[in-house]
């Protein structure tokens, strides 16, 4: 495209010299500036205004526009399919334990073995960002079509693979399009709308399960590996350069974060993913064993459902609420319907339909806001990857515990103080990982 701008990158430092690199296919052109110092916290990178349409290129924010669909256009088409694979077991557990003859703490090592896949997978994520993204879909896709003939010994393994698939693909996916856009403020809604397309494909699940009851699992399994394929393909089309985080000028060497602070952003990764995991995971078992005329998949679809409709109200919200706001009234809401569900001994059908649709409800902003809260703080950084993996392990053992006390106290109503357990967690550490109004930028 000859001399039209593709990338702007500003380096910035207070009371230093700022320079505005303006990279095109055939040039490049270098502008310096003298900068006042800024106030900011420890450890918060420095955010530096956009540079103004008419003191560089009249045609760099169209270009930049395009070039920032054309590179999350295909991550948020795969986003898609890797929400069918990520829900799955919560619909076909039923049949699967029945199936297998399985105790709940059997159960929940299907999703041990899928999220310690994931846990590998997104530990390494970050260092090839497009790379990432391919292979994750390879592996996704290999998974399932391998579950399609697995026994309940081999599906751990196919599982096994199908997370790593995921945890590659999810993580790298998430900090593309969360380092996307220069502006701040617009972050945590991109995210959002990005995670509302995981969302359709979670919803999209227990549909297509039910679709295809008729003749078995195995073409769920094929349907689902072939959606994943195409993702792939569609995604061979995202730019090379601006994907690859160990080109970008952030240094690598570690987080500009404090010790405490990055545990602190694990630990909440790790708590959600578990968290979300579990109830999507024994809600379907738990509404049957209530009421045995209830359909798994349709308690999923509703889960599902509500908590991409949690997400679209996100993106509507946050021009009413401010993001701390948000997360914490979200935790407060989940909390209080997991609650319910457990010291109700006998819950009717309405109330555990009101209270699936609300946990999903709740659950539905607080991801996009935890990677927007840490992406303001880091940016696009090599080394996010270890830390987005312990997002997996939640997921690997939450469910798994839930299952274990479920077996231990004879019921999933103790089981589900293990999620409760996590929101309250999540409560208890919000003040650490919001950053201060001086951090972020004015909305």
């Amino acid at each position: 495209m000859g001399g039209t701008p593709h990338f702007v990158h500003i380096a910035h430092k207070p009371g230093h010299t700022s320079e505005i690199v303006i990279l095109s296919g055939a040039q490049r052109s270098r502008r310096t500036c003298i900068s006042p110092p800024t106030a900011t916290s420890p450890g918060a990178p420095i955010q530096s205004p956009p540079p103004k349409p008419d003191t560089l290129n009249p045609r760099m924010s169209t270009d930049h526009s395009s070039n920032s669909s054309r590179l999350v256009a295909p991550i948020f088409f795969y986003f898609v399919a890797a929400g069918i694979v990520t829900v799955m077991l919560g619909p076909l557990l039923p049949s699967l334990i029945t199936r297998w003859q399985l105790e709940d703490a059997q159960a929940g090592t299907l999703f041990a073995s899928s999220f310690f896949g994931q846990l590998i997978g997104a530990w390494f994520a970050t260092r090839n960002l497009r790379l990432s993204v391919l292979l994750g879909a390879a592996f996704t896709a290999a998974g399932c079509a391998a579950l399609a003939w697995a026994t309940f010994h081999t599906a751990h393994l196919a599982l096994f693979t199908a997370g790593l698939g995921l945890g590659f693909s999810l993580t790298a996916g998430n900090v593309i399009v969360g380092t996307a856009s220069a502006y701040v403020p617009h972050r945590a809604r991109t995210l959002a709308l990005l995670n509302v397309a995981w969302s359709i494909g979670a919803i999209a699940c227990p549909a297509l399960v039910r679709a295809c009851a008729p003749y078995g699992p195995r073409l769920f399994f094929l349907l689902t590996a072939s959606l994943l394929a195409l993702g792939g393909l569609f995604a061979t089309t995202i730019p090379h350069p601006a994907t690859n985080a160990s080109q970008s000028p952030l240094p690598t060497t570690r987080i500009p974060l404090p010790g405490a602070a990055i545990a602190l952003f694990a630990a909440s990764l790790l708590l959600y993913i578990g968290n979300e995991n579990a109830l999507g995971g024994w809600l379907p078992s738990f509404a049957i064993r209530n009421n045995p005329a209830t359909a798994a998949s349709t308690i999923a679809l509703f889960y599902w459902l509500s908590q991409l409709i949690g997400r679209l109200l996100m993106a509507a919200l946050l021009y009413l609420v401010t993001e701390p706001f948000l997360y914490r009234a979200s935790l407060t809401l989940l909390l209080l319907t997991q609650i319910a569900l457990i010291l109700t001994p006998h819950p009717a059908p309405a109330l555990v339909f009101t209270a699936t649709i609300l946990n999903g409800a709740a659950l539905g902003p607080l991801y996009p806001l935890i990677v927007s809260f840490l992406l303001t703080r880091t940016g696009q950084h090599a080394r996010l990857g270890p830390l987005f993996s312990f997002a997996s392990l939640g997921g690997a053992t939450l469910p798994w515990l839930t299952g274990v006390v479920s077996t231990r106290f004879g019921g999933l109503r103790p089981g589900l103080l293990v999620p409760a357990a996590a929101t309250l967690l999540l409560l208890l550490l919000s003040p650490a990982i919001i950053p201060r109004p001086n951090n972020t930028s004015a909305r």
